[in-house]
């Protein structure tokens, strides 16, 4: 009976991670973005440690641990690379804003001048009671 039991709980075990694996699956393919796929390629690894372990526990053994450690340990790293690379900012981007910063400087400095000349201050009312202390 206990037999049974147990090899019920396997197959039903087995079916679970196999649907799990399929979802995955699905959505490492359709994306739509690199994020979701690399999420989907984690999950995915991750579902076969969960089958390495259920190995071990069925068989009743435990020379597979050194696999699940590296298994382990890519998807750690790999997760961390891929999110120091998405996060990372795109120069040409940077190089736009800039550019955009340094317009903006320029033009600032010009009304300075031109309020200078005019005898006008550019600094705050706060600034000007400082500078005058």
């Amino acid at each position: 009976m206990i037999d049974t039991i147990t090899t019920v709980l396997q197959y039903l075990a087995g079916g679970m991670i196999a649907v799990a694996a399929l979802i995955v699956l699905v959505r490492i393919v359709r994306g739509p973005s690199l994020v979701d796929r690399v999420i989907g390629a984690d999950v995915m690894l991750t579902t076969l440690i969960i089958v390495v372990a259920a190995e071990m526990a069925i068989n009743g053994h435990t020379n597979t641990v050194a696999l699940m450690v590296v298994l382990t340990a890519v998807g750690v790293f790999g997760s961390i690379s891929v999110a120091r690379f998405i996060s990372r900012p795109d120069p040409r981007v940077e190089a736009e804003s800039d550019a955009i910063d340094v317009e903006h400087t320029t033009t600032d400095h010009a009304d300075d001048s031109e309020q200078a000349l005019a005898g006008e201050s550019a600094l705050p009312p706060s600034a000007h009671e400082e500078a005058e202390r």
